[in-house]
């Protein structure tokens, strides 16, 4: 058959599974409602492979290894070649102590470094594990609970309130969901789902239960596609790049000597072969800072150490340097900057019946709602509370309409303590506006606080009432009263705009990107003084701007931006990358699976506390508390680090100046013969006692850190000068100096 030779695949025929009606699923994915069998389950596990991200295995020996492949131990590995492979030359057996040593050398940074790297690998690998998601299916004619990873196309899955959907799915029949698909869409309010339609995996349940046929797992579902865009991101780093610019600035003045002392040497001085083989190891050996990576990676540990203890987990250890430089931070709105949970602001109330205060209707609405359904709009009711049991106090619920897609309200039919019963709704203003007695009279004034809401990226929710004189539940009642609207919006979390103003004031610039409407993202702006000046994702496209910024380049729009709206993950990830272009450091915050390719496409990827698999996979920094206070934290531990390292790096590269111009003057003027082991012992004790540094006391810098290798070079040559010329005259004095009269002789 077409469709078993297509499976063998690992993949399905070209069928829109999300659109083709749900009988003709069943029917190309060869399954039922009883749902598969454990051999089927097995052998489809082996077609399609398990539902999860692919995750690249690294090998430990590689990585160790990898250590030492870089400049400067390329230097010292050759300096190791020279001493076995050129000692015949002089008709002396190899060197093999200093090879030895040297190798050794070697072995101690790269497994120091190894260590530091392997432990922040392993406590974010512990994380992860952590997040293993389950799954009810049906299997054998039997409900059972699986790793979601086991999850099969043509599963028949359970899904409800509080659960996060495992896979693609079409729903079956069943009462309608509310999904949460912020995830995803970055959209802050849920969408109604209900029998036939696709539920991507990734979604949040808050609202129903119902059963579903899985159509996609893995790679091929929403969730995975949008993180194939991250699987091809993939960049040199920022602290590799200063790392390979200051070693082969150390490489090239031992160069430099080792030119110099060979042109001396041997043509003008006729050394021997031997002794002037070992000078040249000397420089090699006592010029190369050996330790860099290893003095660096251990400061940059230590400060990974610290945030981790103040909840957050390092991933990559080099993100700290890139951290210290950062100046953009683009950061998603919902689930980040907000709390992705409905709130009422009580203080825009817009009450249209007389002698009805906002506490009244803050009350009609919540007997209008239950907490029982968890509904987000229901909750965000209750949370306007001191207790959500004042909703009943003193009254006796008669009945309640729950809320459908068709009537899209709910209401209460109630009796107080006096014995009168009135009934409560609330729901979608037009619904409740249709209720009102005096329709004709207040729908302008009505549509008016809707478009003034809907400006501020609110949205309105009606609130009426009526009289049912003759006490019976099912009597349509008297006349319905439009009593208010209320104004519901994704509040902010508490700390994030203290976190803003704090980023601000240390030079970072922080852009809202969100995939919600523009409106709502321009309101969240005002909310966190964070500005209003932004932008539709059409803008990024040259598209739909405004008089003042049709002149502007796209580049220069995205610079001076407070932020973009509906945006989709490819907007995200050209934000980012068109920023980098112009030089910026850029930081990425985000939670779900539309934020992921913008992270992996940062300087510095941080995934926020509740953040999906994939946007955790993506990231370099993983939050583990709520709230980005964090990272504040985090950028002020790595300026302090960055100090450090900078220190180090100065010392790094005096060391090397003074080393090949000291040992290269006195190895050519006073024709000395230098043994490279004793310069070999003189590095690791230098090093050994640098490593301090990483826990020097340093002040971090008020604004964006960035390596100035012309200032870095400079200050190191001439420090490095002033230490081999006081070395070199101290040893002409004493060498020319006798103290057995006071004379020179």
């Amino acid at each position: 058959m077409a469709m078993a030779s297509s499976w063998q695949e690992g993949k399905l025929e070209a069928v829109d599974l999300e659109h083709i009606p749900v009988d003709e699923v069943f029917e190309n994915l060869q399954c039922s409602h009883r749902g598969l069998t454990s051999k089927q389950a097995q052998r489809r596990l082996q077609i399609f492979g398990p539902n999860k991200l692919e995750e690249k295995e690294e090998s430990k020996f590689l990585k160790f290894l990898g250590f030492m492949w870089n400049p400067l131990s390329w230097v010292m590995e050759e300096a190791a070649i020279m001493t076995i492979a050129l000692a015949n030359g002089g008709g002396k057996p190899p060197d093999w102590q200093d090879f030895i040593g040297i190798i050794l050398l070697l072995l101690i940074n790269s497994t120091i470094t190894f260590i530091e790297e392997n432990n922040a690998g392993n406590a974010a690998a512990a994380l992860m594990a952590r997040f293993a998601p389950k799954a009810k299916v049906l299997r054998d004619g039997r409900w059972t609970e699986e790793e979601a990873a086991a999850l099969v196309p043509g599963d028949i899955i359970s899904i409800k309130l509080g659960d996060i959907i495992p896979a693609d799915a079409r729903l079956l029949d069943g009462d309608p969901l509310k999904i949460d698909q912020s995830a995803l869409t970055g959209e802050s309010l849920p969408a109604t789902k209900g029998p036939g339609d696709a539920v991507y995996s990734g979604s949040t349940v808050n609202q129903g239960e119902i059963e579903a046929v899985v159509i996609a797992t893995g790679v091929h579902t929403f969730f995975g596609k949008a993180a194939h865009l991250v699987d091809s991101t993939n960049q040199v780093g920022h602290f590799q790049q200063v790392l390979a610019a200051i070693g082969n600035f150390c490489i090239c003045s031992i160069a430099v000597g080792i030119v110099i002392e060979i042109i001396v040497m041997y043509p003008i001085q006729n050394r021997a072969y031997r002794p002037g083989i070992d000078n040249l190891l000397v420089l090699l050996i006592g010029g190369i800072p050996i330790a860099m990576p290893t003095v660096l990676s251990v400061t940059m540990a230590i400060g990974s150490h610290r945030l981790s203890q103040r909840g957050a987990i390092i991933k990559r250890v080099t993100a700290i340097e890139d951290m210290s430089g950062m100046d953009v931070l683009c950061s998603a709105k919902t689930g980040t900057l907000t709390l992705n949970k409905l709130s009422v602001d009580k203080n825009l109330i817009e009450v249209f019946e007389k002698g009805v205060t906002q506490d009244q209707v803050i009350l009609m609405a919540a007997r209008a709602s239950r907490i029982e359904n968890q509904d987000a709009i229901d909750m965000a009711i209750f949370g306007m509370l001191g207790d959500p049991k004042e909703a009943r106090a003193g009254v006796q619920e008669a009945h309640f309409l729950p809320f459908n897609p068709t009537d899209k309200r709910t209401a209460l039919t109630y009796i107080d303590g006096d014995g009168k019963m009135y009934r409560v709704s609330k729901g979608a203003p037009e619904q409740i506006l249709n209720l009102a007695h005096n329709k004709s009279e207040i729908a302008q004034k009505v549509h008016a606080v809707i478009d003034k809401f809907g400006e501020r990226g609110l949205r309105s929710l009606g609130v009426a009432y009526q009289d049912v004189p003759d006490g019976r539940k099912e009597s349509a009642g008297g006349p319905w009263h439009f009593v208010a609207l209320l104004p519901l919006f994704d509040p902010p979390r508490q700390d994030s705009a203290e976190t803003i103003q704090r980023a601000l004031s240390l030079g970072v610039n922080v852009k809202m990107i969100t995939g919600d409407q523009l409106a709502i993202g321009k309101e969240t702006g005002r909310r966190l003084g964070m500005g209003t000046n932004m932008y539709p994702s059409s803008a990024l496209l040259g598209q739909n701007k405004d008089e003042s910024i049709a002149d502007l380049p796209v580049n220069d729009l995205i610079e001076k931006a407070d932020g973009f709206a509906g945006v989709f993950p490819e907007h995200k990830y050209e934000i980012v990358k068109r920023l980098q272009a112009r030089k910026h450091i850029c930081g990425m915050t985000g939670d779900g699976v539309n934020d992921a390719p913008a992270l992996k496409k940062a300087d510095i990827a941080i995934a926020v506390a509740d953040a999906t698999a994939a946007a955790r996979s993506a990231s370099d920094i993983v939050l583990t508390e709520p709230g980005l206070s964090v990272i504040i934290t985090a950028v002020l531990t790595s300026r302090a680090v960055f100090q450090r390292m900078k220190n180090y790096t100065i010392y790094a590269v005096s060391i090397t100046i003074r080393i090949v111009l000291e040992f290269m003057l006195l190895a050519l003027i006073w024709e000395f013969d230098f043994p490279p082991f004793m310069v070999l012992i003189i590095a690791i004790l230098n090093e050994g006692t640098i490593i301090t540094i990483s826990k020097d006391r340093v002040k971090p810098s008020p604004l964006p850190d960035s390596w100035k290798l012309a200032e870095i070079f400079t200050t190191g040559v001439v420090l490095g000068g002033y230490l081999a010329m006081t070395t070199v005259i101290f040893f002409w004095a004493a060498y020319k100096i006798t103290f057995s009269r006071g004379s020179f002789m």
